[in-house]
């Protein structure tokens, strides 16, 4: 288990990759069966004839996923409590993508009514195995500094 970080120990700049997920077809028709039920995500055959020419992961999937590689490598002190956050998917997710994301510390603003705690700024690059961006996402959340 990785020491939990706290807001002091962050710095703008700092960088942090986690590890991979691997995603198949199966993954993808069985989280589309349950959440986003489109032909694109349910079916290869049918697929070819949408706009992604194939199946593809629902953006949401790519989503959870990057939220699993983000809480196991930027683990903060009390877990990564969501403020905001502006995401994008510049190209889909699909299957034999392994998948993996880069948190970038873009800003560090502590409170000035709670000095227990502050808000940051992370931006995540969730790529596959060739470098391609699948997602992009700005998040501002809220971090906890040590107790006095």
């Amino acid at each position: 288990m990785t020491d939990p970080i706290y807001l002091e120990d962050l710095s703008v700049g700092d960088t942090f990759t986690s590890g991979e997920h691997c995603l198949d077809a199966e993954q993808i028709i069985r989280f589309a069966r349950e959440y986003d039920p489109q032909p694109f995500h349910l079916d290869d055959s049918l697929a070819k004839d949408t706009f992604f020419e194939g199946l593809a992961a629902s953006g949401w999937q790519t989503s959870a996923l990057t939220m699993k590689l983000l809480v196991s490598s930027l683990p903060l002190a009390r877990g990564v409590i969501g403020a905001t956050a502006e995401v994008s998917w510049p190209q889909p997710t699909r299957p034999g993508d392994r998948l993996r994301v880069q948190s970038t510390i873009v800003s560090i603003t502590p409170s000035r009514t709670r000095r227990d705690r502050g808000m940051v700024i992370v931006e995540c690059i969730t790529s596959n195995q060739r470098g391609e961006t699948l997602q992009r996402m700005t998040s501002k959340v809220l971090c906890f500094a040590r107790e006095a």
